[in-house]
């Protein structure tokens, strides 16, 4: 009851109050802290790597633990169609994330610069994020594992997704969680310390996300060419 009726709540309180905190009393620390000036080879590889890896799990676990079971059917997907493709994008998701991240830390602690701006929250923020992709990729593993072995794994959308839905109308199924496997709840219990500190590091920069990109209106761009120069004042090219 302790770890799936009340740390869940306990997990969105910390995780919408500090974002709340953060926002009123730090606003000046909401960034990324771009450390792009000091290195910017490995990064231009391991944050595109990095982020749309994320992006497609995030996708990923929206649609698993949001749509039920029943509606994929009635669509006509049936289950094991369902399951290969979330196996499969979903391993591919995952190792192109954790190849990012560990790029990441490695340019960070290869790099002088770099890692002497590491702090002890960057330190702390970085071990729960792999953990959290190692034991996604865990339970990849572990359906993966039962799909080709015939070993009897209870279905995620059975137990940890019908878990999910029910927090949000304020009634935890408890049992539900507790017949997942050990992998979903370790991934599971991970993903919640993850979302706790969330608000308190730098990844609170992805509420600042420029989503209001995709909607503005259109830049109009006018040609010079028609501007007569003055002989006093030659062309010039560009930088010159």
């Amino acid at each position: 009851m302790m770890l799936w009726g009340v740390l869940p709540y306990v997990v969105l309180v910390l995780f919408v109050g500090g974002a709340v905190w953060r926002y009123r009393y730090d606003q000046f620390g909401w960034t990324t802290r771009s450390s792009e000036l000091y290195e910017s080879r490995l990064l231009r590889i391991g944050s595109p790597l990095f982020h749309f890896g994320l992006l497609v799990v995030i996708i990923g676990h929206a649609v698993g633990l949001v749509v039920p079971r029943d509606w994929t059917r009635a669509a006509g997907v049936s289950d094991a169609a369902y399951h290969a493709v979330a196996l499969g994008l979903g391993a591919v998701a995952g190792v192109c994330t954790l190849a990012g991240v560990a790029l990441l830390i490695w340019r960070r602690r290869t790099t002088g610069p770099v890692f002497s701006a590491t702090t002890g929250n960057d330190k702390l923020m970085y071990a729960v994020l792999v953990l959290a992709i190692v034991a996604g990729l865990a339970t990849t593993l572990v359906s993966t594992a039962a799909e080709f072995t015939g070993a009897h794994e209870p279905d995620y959308r059975t137990t940890v997704s019908v878990w999910w839905r029910s927090i949000w109308v304020l009634s935890p199924d408890v049992p539900a969680m507790a017949a997942a496997g050990a992998a979903f709840k370790v991934h599971v219990l991970v993903g919640m310390a993850l979302f706790a500190v969330f608000p308190f590091t730098r990844l609170v920069h992805a509420f600042s996300a420029p989503w209001f990109y995709l909607f503005r209106p259109y830049v109009v761009y006018r040609s010079r060419s028609g501007r007569t120069v003055p002989a006093t004042r030659p062309a010039r090219r560009g930088w010159s």
